[in-house]
């Protein structure tokens, strides 16, 4: 076995100031609110590594001291790498700072402020079996992270805010809107055009990826929930939620503590 292959890195970014928390993110950054008297970050490193995930990297930025601290004394540095990449640093410039310390041709991408359950290994399998290039989570057809447009399992393209109705009136018989969860896998290669400087990553690297790159799209069952504003926060805490993330979270931190990882 290589090198390489003896690793699966993630990619966590924990660098916004999660604005729309107001009060509870000037306090603690995003990443470290806490859910089920657990933090975020926690549920998503324990949940990536029983995914096999066991490299990751964490481009820090707005509070990034509480989040090095959090990370030793809860994981002591397990193959955690963590780089201050600026309080007011863009997305594409974070992911640019860190992207020579990937040690998997094939890694994940994900935002620090959500919480997750689903069968992310056999994703991850399915994108390297198949030589994609970037493979799109998501989920349903509510969310605010944008949408992959697919045309008999092609996907044709990424758009930010990019509503359902209006992919549905260009094609209702072959044209599927599929929403981004802000998780994906993608292979090194995708990052051969220079985007350091790209004010929104996802809006233009992504479509060039897309236009250029093999890319496939997966839905799995399971669940997923952001940690978006302080609603996202009640909902995942409070017992009295009509939503049934309470109940899924809660069965996860109990699956979470019954394994070692």
């Amino acid at each position: 076995m290589s090198e390489k292959q003896k690793f699966r890195t993630a990619i966590i970014l924990c660098g916004g100031k999660g604005t729309r928390l107001g009060a509870l993110s000037k306090k603690i950054p995003k990443t470290l609110i806490k859910i089920h008297n657990e933090r975020i970050l926690w549920f998503i490193i324990k949940i990536l590594k029983k995914n096999k995930f066991n490299h990751f990297i964490l481009p820090i930025g707005y509070k990034g001291k509480q989040i090095k601290k959090f990370i030793k004394r809860t994981f002591n540095n397990e193959n955690i790498q963590i780089f201050n990449t600026g309080s007011n640093t863009s997305i594409s410039s974070r992911i640019h700072k860190v992207k020579k310390y990937i040690k998997s041709d094939d890694f994940l991408l994900l935002n620090g402020d959500a919480i997750f359950n689903f069968n992310l290994d056999k994703i991850y399998k399915n994108h390297v079996k198949n030589k994609t290039k970037m493979t799109f989570i998501s989920f349903g057809f509510m969310a605010i992270f944008g949408t992959v447009g697919v045309r008999k399992g092609k996907v044709l393209d990424f758009r930010r805010n990019f509503t359902f109705d209006f992919v549905k009136t260009k094609d209702k018989k072959s044209l599927k809107a599929y929403v981004y969860s802000g998780m994906s896998i993608m292979n090194k290669i995708t990052f051969s055009k220079n985007f350091k400087n790209y004010d929104n990553f996802e809006k233009k690297l992504y479509p060039w990826i897309i236009e250029n790159f093999k890319c496939n799209v997966e839905t799995p069952s399971g669940f997923f929930h952001a940690i978006d504003n302080m609603k996202d926060v009640s909902v995942a805490n409070s017992p009295y939620s009509e939503d049934s993330k309470y109940l899924q979270i809660k069965r996860l931190k109990k699956l979470i503590n019954s394994t070692k990882n």
